[in-house]
């Protein structure tokens, strides 16, 4: 069996624990305070342990997720779905934080993967600097590469705080972005089903 070729992002060179700290200390004196102070002290070792965890998505790889399958399906063939998964990702523009919810499904051919091994799918894609829109295209290809279905549909509802405490100001819009593969996307009674069942 041929591993699914999607992989992690090409991790480059990284600069060093202190050269991040450095450059948050820079940022806070640009801002126009003075890193020095007490409250702010220990602020650039903690920013880069934030940091470490809101991107640990790219030490991940969705594919090694997804590689342990089960071919025993017993003749289901219908469709699989996980509702309102959290979301909580940066995007890429400003690395402001947008958080929402994931709807994810698809349809098995023969073999599923363990249910949580699709939230963590979405974890790790969201644990990276995102635009909404490619992340829900990621999620959907790192399925479709690893489990070949005859089709997977994937929603996310997001509020995005680089538009609601900046820019333009509006805290109550949410953006919904869905990507439909295979039997999804041609067969629109499908996906309309799979949008009654997730309540949209």
């Amino acid at each position: 069996m041929t591993k699914p070729t999607l992989k992690s992002v090409s991790a480059a060179p990284r600069p060093s624990q202190e050269e991040a700290m450095e450059a948050v200390r820079t940022l806070i004196a640009w801002a126009g305070d003075n890193p020095e102070r007490e409250g702010l002290r220990d602020t650039p070792k903690r920013v880069v342990k934030a940091y470490q965890e809101w991107f640990r998505g790219y030490a991940q790889d969705p594919a090694d997720v997804l590689s342990r399958v089960f071919e025993d399906v017993s003749g289901y063939d219908d469709m699989v779905i996980l509702r309102e998964i959290d979301v909580e990702s940066h995007c890429e523009h400003h690395m402001a934080p947008f958080l929402g919810k994931a709807w994810v499904a698809y349809l098995p051919t023969d073999k599923v993967v363990g249910i949580s091994k699709l939230v963590k799918v979405v974890e790790i894609f969201a644990k990276r600097l995102q635009t909404q829109e490619t992340m829900t295209a990621q999620i959907a290809d790192a399925i479709e590469d690893a489990l070949k279905p005859r089709g997977c549909a994937v929603m996310i509802d997001a509020v995005h705080q680089c538009m609601s405490t900046r820019g333009v100001h509006h805290p109550n819009v949410s953006t919904i972005t869905t990507q439909f593969t295979g039997e999804f996307k041609t067969n629109p009674a499908l996906q309309d089903r799979f949008l009654r069942v997730i309540g949209k």
